[in-house]
């Protein structure tokens, strides 16, 4: 009985052992666990609102079409400057350069080229209205707005100006943020390329905003002279390029154009309302299948690496974006990234491709008196807004961003 009662007390012994030691392996669920930290960027991205984006848009059309050229055009490169001041970004500059337009061959504001027809009359792939620009006053019905986009540009000096975030760990290496503020058509260009111009000034206010570090320097471009010919960002590549990386003054620690990491143009953010109908009407809403459109130029030097920088613009999306997805293309062009694409990884967001979809008359406001504030709703500004949230989220992950708390 003694043996009996000793095998019982040590197998109750044995029991309560094992018992422990498999309480004590359960997952951590059944246990109290820490709270993951905050995801920064995430935080970054809700900074983003349609309420500003929309205001900023809104501020950019008080100066009409913003044409090259005229006071109305210099008007807003000082109120752009003065908001990106205001947000922090005081580290402002200028690039200055002298434009003189090629003598005009034929109508349009761009000659008498036709972009649709392509070697021997063929008609470009995926192009089939031309790119017209309304020349015609009358066609804008606003009698304010048309007297305010009435004084024609001048040749001579033009300016365009940016800002920098200075990078904590690698001042000497930088992406760049660009967007083209003038426009042309007799309207106010709220979307080309004013979404583009509000997203790049909405994303410099929150990298200036206080606690937020990166590690690598950010620059926010808006350039002058798109609609001419691309002149402004061809000016700072000009005048730049060869400054990449130099510490100027020596030993100062300070890199007044740091290097080339990649550029990243927004050129109209906001319509993406599908193909015209049978009658050339289009609908008045935004697509289902509506989406951003990030794309680089498969023929550019730096091809493969602009593939792989958007398609991690596209996973930023998936991550960050919260009403509309993106998808990649290799057709870049027309844009102020090109003058760019031989020398860094660069890509265009848009609204639409560039190709077979702009050229297909998808954007019947581009160039047009109809391309106002008013004409648009608040699914089409949030297109614009979720690109910013796109950009935001690939950029504060490649510029390895950190926020600190609030005091």
């Amino acid at each position: 009985m003694a043996a009996r009662a000793l095998r019982s007390l040590l197998l109750c012994l044995c029991t309560v052992a094992l018992c422990s030691a498999a309480w004590s392996q359960q997952p951590s669920s059944v246990t109290a666990s820490t709270p993951a930290p905050p995801d920064p960027i995430a935080t970054m991205v809700g900074q983003l609102t349609l309420d500003r984006y929309k205001a900023t848009i809104k501020g950019l059309t008080q100066f009409g079409d913003r044409r090259q050229g005229t006071e109305r055009n210099r008007k807003a490169v000082d109120w752009i400057e003065a908001q990106l001041k205001s947000y922090g970004c005081t580290n402002t500059e200028r690039i200055k350069y002298d434009y003189q337009p090629a003598p005009r061959t034929g109508g349009g504001a761009r000659g008498s080229i036709d972009p649709s027809v392509g070697p021997g009359g063929s008609r470009k792939r995926g192009n089939i209205f031309p790119d017209t620009v309304n020349e015609d006053p009358m066609k804008q019905p606003d009698p304010t707005l048309r007297a305010l986009d009435t004084p024609p540009s001048v040749p001579g000096e033009r300016e365009e100006v940016y800002c920098t975030k200075i990078g904590s760990k690698h001042p000497d290496q930088m992406y760049i943020l660009g967007a083209h503020m003038d426009g042309i058509g007799w309207g106010e260009a709220a979307n080309d390329d004013g979404s583009g111009t509000a997203l790049v000034m909405e994303l410099a206010r929150i990298f200036s905003s206080p606690g937020v570090t990166t590690d690598v320097s950010i620059r926010f471009a808006l350039w002058n002279n798109e609609e001419t010919g691309l002149n402004g960002a061809r000016a700072y590549v000009d005048q730049r390029k060869d400054l990449q990386g130099i510490e100027n003054p020596p030993g100062s620690g300070k890199y007044p154009e740091p290097k080339w990491l990649g550029m990243v143009q927004h050129d109209m953010m906001m319509f993406d309302h599908g193909m015209p109908h049978k009658d050339g009407t289009m609908s008045k809403e935004q697509r289902p299948e509506a989406d951003i459109n990030i794309e680089y130029q498969v023929t550019s030097k730096f091809a493969e690496a602009a593939m792989a920088l958007a398609h991690k613009f596209q996973l930023a999306d998936d991550k960050y974006a919260t009403d509309y997805p993106a998808n990649v293309g290799p057709h870049m062009t027309n844009t102020d990234s090109s003058p760019f694409m031989d020398l860094t990884p660069s890509l265009s967001l848009r609204e639409v491709e560039r190709g077979a979809q702009m050229g297909a008359g998808w954007d019947p406001q581009h160039h047009q008196p109809t391309d106002v504030y008013s004409f648009y709703s608040d699914d089409d500004f949030r297109l614009g807004l979720n690109a910013a949230q796109t950009t935001l989220g690939a950029i504060a992950q490649l510029s390895g961003a950190t926020l600190s708390p609030a005091k």
